[in-house]
């Protein structure tokens, strides 16, 4: 058994969560979101209204990195990732880079503006995230290059043998993407 924690990382709204997962001879429960637990904790208040599910068959994926203009609590059912997140919002912290390996036992609330990125360290992780704002495929966001040196992630598995999309292997540099403002 693991003991809930919060803990805000250096990229100021982004908080890694250690989850608390029961396990026994049948496998493992876990509450991967309790509001009232993890806003004593010091959780910002997040109103849920979408809960999506990214099923990664194949050790190598890698998705973003994508910063929407909705704020996100991510965690995994199952499997390892190593996470990556970019803060892309005007201001001091402006391209600093916070990297995490999230399991069912570690979680992450990313807010909106940092740009969300992963890849699966093994096959058939399961990422769920839940949203503050509903998705389309029509919304347009920021995204930056997973490999630019600028940036500087140390992804595990390299660009070459990476399981990438081609719309994410065509992500600008860090250099190209204008910070993101909110009202």
């Amino acid at each position: 058994m693991s003991e809930l924690a919060v803990n805000e990382t250096s990229i100021p709204g982004l908080y890694e969560v250690d989850l608390d997962v029961r396990r026994d001879e049948r496998g493992w429960f876990k509450e991967s979101y309790q509001r009232e637990k993890l806003e004593k904790l010091g959780l910002p208040h997040l109103e849920v209204v979408q809960h999506n599910v990214a099923y990664s068959e194949r050790a190598g994926v890698t998705r973003g990195l994508h910063a929407e203009p909705w704020d996100k609590f991510v965690s995994l059912a199952a499997g390892r990732a190593f996470s990556a997140w970019v803060d892309l919002r005007a201001g001091e912290s402006w391209g600093r880079v916070v990297t995490l390996e999230l399991s069912p036992e570690k979680a992450a609330l990313v807010p909106r503006g940092v740009a969300n990125g992963y890849q699966t360290l093994e096959d058939g992780v399961v990422y769920l995230y839940l949203v503050n704002a509903h998705w389309s495929p029509d919304v347009e966001y920021r995204a930056v290059d997973l490999w630019d040196p600028a940036v500087g992630i140390l992804w595990p598995i390299g660009s070459a043998e990476a399981i990438v999309s081609p719309k994410d292997r065509t992500n600008p540099p860090l250099a190209q993407v204008e910070p993101m403002t909110f009202d």
